[in-house]
């Protein structure tokens, strides 16, 4: 990480050993010779890093660490000192000192507190945007709704938000933003000021689930050196999210089921029963009611969780919603990136739009992150965008899947396209739609199984 650095000391040898040693790690160096020159540099420019000497003829360090907390309180301190007492030192972390650096000959404490120093900022960067505009960024309005089925899922989960207390399954593909849904239904509701735990059944090993889900007492097993609490406690009074809950095996789906019916479970080697209040929201990209059938996942458990279901479409379904979320990606991406794109010609569009991306939003992130790279210029082009995308062009037939309802739009261009390509091309789309089940395909066509086979094999053959 480089960091702008101001340096502050009355002794210029100091100051200069300390302005060549940080700037051979390629950070930004100002120095000053007083305290009344730093802050008046404050006045225009906010470092990441200020040293500042504790003793200083004039304004002395403690004095200037009370009028640079008022300017900013970003910055992170380092107290320059020979000779310090314990009073200064409780003084200046009082006033927001981060550390303190013992002045020697050759300095060999610069490293490490600079170290320590940037690792606290850039911890303090991550946490801050975990944290920023929460409610701003998963607000409702952010749901990008201009497809009939988002619309309708919109309003099922502005309905959900405010019962805090019912448990919530998402069904959707992989990719479609079961999460973001889980935390919007978090910060849109009463629990919005309680903790939102999330978690990924498939990221803990199965052996270990139990431990981080519940918890443990000391001594429970070996290496358990002290008490540590479960993600149930971590989530009281908020909301806790399970992803690909659908992966849990048996025995933890009937310990989660435990906690459901009775709001308490026990620690790992633990007597006591410990009550707990959290909503429950989970989410799975399987078709659970066949994991019930097939005997994978417990039926009581499934009707525990389906108290109600909310259906994520997949992206091919909500073509409405394409340009619009790429959009919002492409304001992203460049503000990260430090580009300059602004805006998507129209070429470029009816592409995004005609991709199937078999994963989904998450796809379409990925590809608007590679574009913005590659773009040379403010409005991304047809040629910025992967190869994979500017395929759909090439195909027979240009088809798209929007609405509620299945609907298949075929774009011929005359004189150029048979008849057989678009039989062929709409069978293919129709199978699709149908997630290759012949029997609904067929239907959708107004055709016999058995002729949909029968066309089905003349094209594997040709």
């Amino acid at each position: 990480m480089r960091a702008t650095i101001f340096v502050t000391d009355d002794d210029e040898v100091v100051r200069q050993a300390i302005s060549r040693r940080l700037a051979k790690r390629q950070h930004e160096i100002r120095s000053f010779d007083s305290g009344e020159a730093l802050l008046a540099a404050l006045d225009s420019d906010v470092p990441d890093i200020i040293f500042l000497d504790l003793k200083m003829s004039g304004m002395s360090g403690l004095e200037t660490l009370k009028h640079v907390r008022s300017k900013t309180q970003q910055a992170v301190v380092i107290l320059l000192t020979a000779y310090g007492t314990v009073e200064d030192a409780v003084e200046a972390m009082r006033l927001g000192a981060y550390d303190f650096l013992i002045k020697s000959v050759d300095l060999s404490g610069v490293e490490p507190v600079i170290d320590r120093a940037l690792e606290y900022i850039a911890l303090r960067r991550r946490i801050d945007f975990e944290t920023q505009d929460r409610p701003g960024r998963y607000a409702l309005q952010n749901l990008v709704s201009n497809s009939p089925s988002m619309r309708e899922l919109v309003g099922q989960i502005q309905e959900m938000a405010q019962n805090h207390k019912t448990t919530v399954l998402l069904f959707g593909e992989t990719g479609t933003g079961k999460e973001f849904v889980a935390r919007v239904l978090h910060h849109n509701g009463p629990r919005a000021q309680g903790p939102f735990v999330g978690v990924n059944c498939t990221a803990i090993p199965q052996e270990l689930f139990e431990s981080e889900l519940f918890g443990y007492e000391r001594g429970a097993f070996t290496g358990a050196n002290q008490r540590k609490p479960g993600l149930c406690e971590q989530a009281e009074g908020g909301t806790l999210f399970l992803d690909e809950i659908g992966d849990l095996n048996p025995a933890m789906q009937a310990k989660l089921l435990r906690v459901l019916q009775e709001r308490s479970f026990k620690r790992l080697g633990g007597r006591q029963d410990i009550d707990v209040d959290f909503r429950l929201i989970a989410a799975t990209n399987r078709d659970l009611r066949k994991e019930v059938a097939q005997g994978n996942f417990r039926e009581d458990l499934f009707f525990r969780l389906h108290v109600v279901s909310l259906d994520l479409p997949p992206l091919r379904k909500r073509v409405e919603d394409v340009i619009p979320l790429s959009r919002q990606s492409l304001v992203q991406h460049s503000k990260d990136l430090g580009k300059g794109v602004t805006e998507i010609d129209p070429e470029a569009q009816q592409l995004l739009e005609r991709y199937p991306y078999p994963g989904n939003i998450r796809e379409l992130q990925n590809i608007i992150e590679r574009a913005v790279i590659f773009c040379k210029g403010q409005c991304l082009t047809s040629g910025d965008l992967p190869r994979e995308v500017q395929e759909v062009a090439h195909a027979t037939v240009n088809v798209v899947t929007q609405g509620d309802q299945p609907m298949v739009r075929i774009e011929m261009k005359l004189g150029e396209h048979t008849l057989g390509d678009i039989e062929n091309t709409l069978i293919d789309e129709v199978m699709r739609v149908s997630d290759f089940n012949k029997s609904l395909a067929a239907k959708h066509l107004g055709i016999t199984r058995f002729a949909l086979d029968r066309r089905l094999k003349k094209q594997s053959d040709s």
